[in-house]
């Protein structure tokens, strides 16, 4: 698990357990779930349709054996299941509006009983712009539950009668890989649901999500040309390890997400003009689009590697790069070569 992410855990755990700090434990709990579906709504937001149902870990032994949507759908369905048949006994926001008709999700379960390329087969189904409204839906409607429990609740236990009703919903599939939750669910008092699932099991399964998206990212780079668009060496930018580059669908650069359609500026530019990359225009050392814009610090570097390329060529370059970073580390290097975009190309030169 992330040592931050641990670390929140471990505390919130802690400051549930007593009446004096249960408030601000929640809290706590409702920011890192924040912080937690910023994650997934970066995902959503900036990885291609193909992402979602690819299984790069397929028949791998861990959570990272599911797929980007699944992940998603099972986390929110637990929790919507929980909160509101469980704890507050009314209706699933999953059936409160057109979720389930916008989503197309084929099952009301949870998941658990789909294994292998049953999944990826029902994540090529699932719209998932929808399901990430559903999704926040959910959080919100939980987090509104936490703020109203008082701590003389937190003890409360579940009946026979919520077994019943668990059963009977239908959300929970007979399956043997599935019904074992509402026992498991229906044993915890409300504390116990509170740590689990509404904290630990989104770390679980967002983490799975970082990894997955991080190994299509990986995949993706795999025979593509490593230097970006503005002169950047791919292979040794801090944001390679879940940025499939400027070359493919999964490019995540700062630029490009912040750009319209998320598409650099610098890369629409190259592909109007027909160029393989900024080195190849003739107005490079005078050009302020995307990534050269003056208040961006990092500008002058890329100028300064893009003049190497135009000069010595990308093979040279990334023999450089090579060389340079066995010394520093990116951000010493990007700040090395960027002070001025002709001392940086020097720089190299000596490299």
């Amino acid at each position: 698990m992330d040592k931050d992410w641990a670390d929140k855990v471990k505390e919130i755990n802690k400051l549930i357990g007593s009446k004096s700090t249960c408030h601000s434990a929640i809290g706590k709990l409702i920011c890192f779930r924040t912080l937690l579906f910023e994650q997934i709504n970066q995902i959503v937001n900036n990885f291609p349709e193909e992402a979602f149902y690819q299984m790069p870990f397929l028949n791998a032994a861990g959570y990272h054996s599911k797929t980007l949507s699944y992940s998603i759908w099972h986390i929110f369905r637990i929790e919507d299941i929980v909160a509101h048949e469980l704890i507050a006994k009314d209706e699933q926001i999953l059936f409160r509006g057109d979720f389930l008709k916008t989503i197309g999700s084929p099952i009301i379960t949870t998941g658990n009983e789909l294994a292998g390329e049953e999944i990826g087969d029902f994540s090529k189904k699932i719209n998932v712009k929808a399901l990430l409204e559903y999704a926040k839906s959910v959080m919100e409607s939980t987090n509104e539950i936490l703020n109203r429990l008082d701590y003389s609740e937190y003890k409360n236990k579940f009946t026979d009668q919520d077994v019943d009703r668990l059963k009977k919903s239908g959300c929970v599939s007979v399956d043997e890989n599935a019904c074992w939750l509402i026992e498991y669910w229906c044993g915890k008092d409300i504390r116990g649901l509170i740590k689990m699932p509404f904290l630990r099991h989104w770390v679980m399964h967002i983490e799975a999500m970082r990894r997955i998206k991080n190994k299509l990212c990986k995949d993706a780079r795999k025979g593509v040309d490593p230097v970006a668009y503005c002169g950047f060496s791919c292979n040794h930018c801090f944001l390679g390890q879940w940025c499939g580059s400027c070359r493919t669908e999964y490019n995540t650069c700062s630029f490009a997400l912040c750009a319209e359609e998320h598409i650099c500026p610098n890369v629409a530019c190259c592909k109007n003009r027909g160029y393989n990359g900024c080195y190849e225009c003739d107005n490079l050392e005078k050009c302020d689009i995307g990534f050269y814009i003056p208040s961006n610090d990092g500008a002058n570097a890329a100028k300064a590697q893009a003049l190497y390329i135009r000069k010595y060529g990308k093979k040279e370059f990334l023999k450089v790069h090579d060389r340079l970073h066995e010394k520093y580390e990116f951000a010493k290097t990007q700040e090395i070569l960027g002070q001025d975009m002709y001392q940086g190309l020097k720089i190299l030169e000596d490299a």
